[in-house]
């Protein structure tokens, strides 16, 4: 069979299509070089608006020289830190919600690598480091004085229930704890010239962030028990 020449121009042009690699996808586009800098939200002292520290504000605070508040924060942080790691060592045991599992585990996690970070940062300026930042460091509820802190009838009450009522206790006297975590950051940037060296800075900030939104998620699945 003999091909006419547009029938054989239109062949030649669907082989030469099948035969040439596919389009890449359109790479996302780079940034500007006119977009903004990343920025750092610190928050306010209670009744202040947050501040927004942009990232040359951020390195200039690399130089400055720590306050006593800022070691008082990172020392009374450490057993504070320690005592919700005394609560969710007990939720492998007396739980069976999967959801507050993870929450307990995420927390473990978090707050073991905080205590280190708080421990290297006062050891590097020859501060003192709680005991409670090691192992066998006594239990954590002799720091009750701080905000939020569990006393040792709570922690005793917590230990003793089981199922839904260790669940409904648990996310109780751990937004307690965490609420306790933010009047502690409160406190510091209210504190003239503390929170102002840059590794204090971020910490607390982070800290608050992440508490905060701890504080939600365990508000919901606390009136999920109701």
């Amino acid at each position: 069979m003999t091909l006419s020449l547009p029938r054989l121009a239109i062949l030649a042009t669907a082989a030469a299509a099948c035969a040439a690699p596919a389009a890449a996808p359109p790479s996302a586009p780079l940034p500007s070089a006119d977009a903004p800098p990343p920025r750092t939200v610190q928050p306010g002292a209670p009744g202040e608006a947050p501040r927004v520290v942009t990232a040359a504000q951020l390195a200039a605070m690399g130089g400055v020289a720590y306050v006593r508040a800022d070691v008082d924060f990172m020392q009374g942080m450490i057993p504070h830190h320690a005592q919700a790691l005394e609560m969710t060592a007990l939720v492998p045991e007396r739980t069976r919600s999967r959801a507050i599992r993870q929450m307990a585990l995420r927390m473990e996690i978090s707050q073991r690598d905080e205590i280190a970070l708080m421990a290297g940062w006062l050891t590097e300026r020859g501060e003192a480091v709680p005991a409670s930042a090691s192992a066998g460091g006594g239990p954590a509820h002799t720091h009750a004085h701080m905000p939020g802190m569990l006393t040792a009838a709570q922690m005793t009450e917590l230990a003793a229930a089981a199922d839904a009522d260790f669940d409904r206790l648990f996310l109780e006297f751990m937004i307690q704890h965490h609420e306790g975590a933010l009047v502690m950051v409160d406190a510091l940037f209210s504190t003239e010239g503390a929170g102002q060296e840059s590794e204090v800075f971020q910490f607390a900030s982070h800290v608050d962030a992440d508490q905060r939104a701890e504080i939600a998620r365990m508000r919901s699945l606390l009136q999920a028990l109701r």
